[in-house]
């Protein structure tokens, strides 16, 4: 191959966000830089980090939740001498929000994109966890190490201003990008109430946050019809790679097999077949995808509770999807 690069570092050439004035990206925009989140389940996770680079600045597409992972982002920054402009948050979930605060305190003019679904989450989810949280903390019971964990959650939610947005994700919206345009793309009820996704036409890229996650889709929050309804919507665009919201990124036909496998877990849990069939039946269909030695196991874990606290449970079904 005489020294080519990678195919994670080929793609995403050129990248723009909605800004209050459009932030636009030179023609030869460096490869963006990929920070990957990492997952267990002795351990709040991190998302995955993408950075786009400009001649005015740094785009950092979500921020993690752990102070190495935000430490990466901003020794990056300081390596290529150039400021953070902006922050898109997919989700306000805080594995992919978390960090915000830590990169405005180095960077404070950077703004922030995120859809307005974070609103009612600090009055409602995050609100309960932050209820949840300051319990742990004033136990003497709890390890030094767990009340670091959940410190970072605390913190994280009493500053809602570096949660909501400068900028609201509203809609789909096309932006200039080069000689084209980025499109980005809001899915409301899927992952969360909204979630952001973006597609460059120009690089036949696709950042789908957790839309798409591995070893199995996060349901805390999930709305599982407004879901698939989402991965419909991705499928329609003639992307070529994707990144995930945790993962390793994926070609199209790898996204196929995670949406079919998708398609099968929601309409077997929709049905009487039993909890555990179901969960064999994921990670059948997506067994290609499960390539870390724990990722089965993973995948079980959260499945087994998904299918008891979310997917099985009409009523906190109805709420996801947006029922009164």
């Amino acid at each position: 191959m005489g020294g080519a690069r990678p195919l994670r570092y080929t793609v995403h050439m050129r990248l723009t966000l909605l800004a209050l004035a459009p932030l636009v990206l030179a023609a030869s925009a460096p490869v963006p830089k990929l920070i990957p989140g990492q997952f267990a389940l002795d351990r709040n996770p991190d998302g995955n980090t993408i950075i786009f680079e400009d001649a005015k600045g740094l785009v950092v597409v979500d921020t993690g939740r752990h102070k190495t992972h935000q430490a990466a982002i901003l020794d990056y920054a300081h390596a290529h001498g150039k400021p953070i402009v902006a922050i898109v948050n997919t989700h306000w979930h805080l594995d992919h929000s978390g960090g915000n605060q830590e990169l405005r305190a180095v960077f404070p003019e950077a703004k922030l994109y995120t859809s307005n679904a974070v609103v009612g989450a600090l009055d409602g989810f995050l609100a309960r966890s932050l209820e949840r949280g300051k319990a742990r903390l004033a136990d003497p019971k709890i390890s030094d190490t767990d009340k670091a964990e959940t410190r970072l959650g605390v913190d994280a939610i009493e500053n809602r201003r570096d949660l909501l947005p400068d900028v609201p994700v509203t809609g789909d919206v096309r932006l200039p990008l080069g000689k084209g345009a980025l499109e980005l793309h809001l899915a409301s009820h899927a992952a969360t109430e909204g979630d952001t996704w973006i597609y460059d036409p120009a690089t036949r890229t696709l950042v789908a946050g957790d839309l798409v996650v591995l070893p199995a889709p996060f349901f805390d929050t999930a709305c599982a019809k407004g879901w698939r309804t989402a991965l419909d919507a991705l499928a329609a665009v003639p992307f070529a790679q994707l990144y995930p919201g945790h993962g390793p990124m994926l070609g199209r036909a790898q996204f196929e097999t995670y949406r079919t496998g998708f398609d099968h877990l929601v309409d077997c849990a929709a049905g009487s077949t039993p909890k555990q069939a179901c969960i064999d039946g994921w990670k059948r269909d997506v067994a290609s995808l499960l390539t870390g030695p724990d990722d089965g196991k993973s995948a079980q874990e959260l499945l087994d509770y998904y299918f008891d606290n979310v997917l099985r449970k009409a009523e906190q079904q109805a709420t996801f999807c947006g029922a009164s």
